[in-house]
């Protein structure tokens, strides 16, 4: 669950999409985009301590694969989703309409927003408080089914050993202004839809449908 804030109007910024403002839904002026650009920040740091202490050994590379799968949309996604964060978003009609609550990217970016809201509300150590109650103590899991590994390659590497075809990734739709686009990809194997994603750009949508065909293969 979330913590307690003292100053609840940094947690109504986190959850005030920018589609809201135009609706008077939100008593916030601003939406959660700066809270999120600071709660990426905040997360890339206490990711990075946090592998950095539990793997003292491990080289830089892997290091760096591990906070990938941590930090990915999927898994952030996966954060928003336990806490109910979809549900608690401010946003337009229009904008729920298209799913928005269910949008994995918009999931992810509101986990970076609250985690923002309480690095600005609470301090820094409360803050890795949260993200070891809720985020970190996912790792094991990712570790033990490799989800740190490049999906694409774990797919193709999966598919291939089983005799199918090699994956192919196919843009399905397109939204959005030229800076702010969403990309959806739907990956096909042996002329058969697999799995499909969404991302800020093709190579991230690529990656969530492949994560998502991984489940159809056994890869997780």
């Amino acid at each position: 669950m979330l913590p307690q804030f003292n100053n609840n109007s940094f947690l109504e910024t986190a959850l005030t999409h920018r589609s809201a403002l135009n609706e008077s839904i939100s008593s916030s002026k601003e939406s959660n985009e700066r809270f999120e650009f600071l709660g990426d920040a905040v997360l890339e740091l206490a990711t990075t301590e946090f592998l950095f202490g539990k793997y003292p050994t491990e080289p830089e590379g892997i290091l760096t694969a591990y906070r990938s799968a941590l930090v990915k949309t999927t898994t952030l996604a996966q954060v928003a989703q336990e806490l109910n964060l979809g549900q608690k978003l401010y946003m337009s009609k229009g904008e729920e309409a298209t799913g928005g609550r269910s949008n994995p990217s918009l999931l992810a970016d509101t986990t970076e927003a609250v985690i923002g809201a309480i690095y600005l509300d609470q301090g820094y150590q409360a803050t890795k408080n949260f993200l070891d109650q809720h985020l970190f103590n996912k790792f094991d899991q990712i570790k033990q089914q490799k989800l740190y590994q490049d999906a694409k390659s774990l797919l193709q590497e999966i598919v291939q050993a089983k005799g199918h075809e090699a994956p192919v990734y196919k843009v399905i739709n397109e939204e959005g202004p030229d800076h702010d686009k969403q990309f959806t990809v739907r990956v096909v194997v042996d002329s058969k839809p697999a799995g499909e994603g969404r991302g800020k750009s093709k190579q991230v949508a690529q990656q969530a449908a492949a994560q998502q065909a991984l489940k159809e293969f056994g890869g997780t």
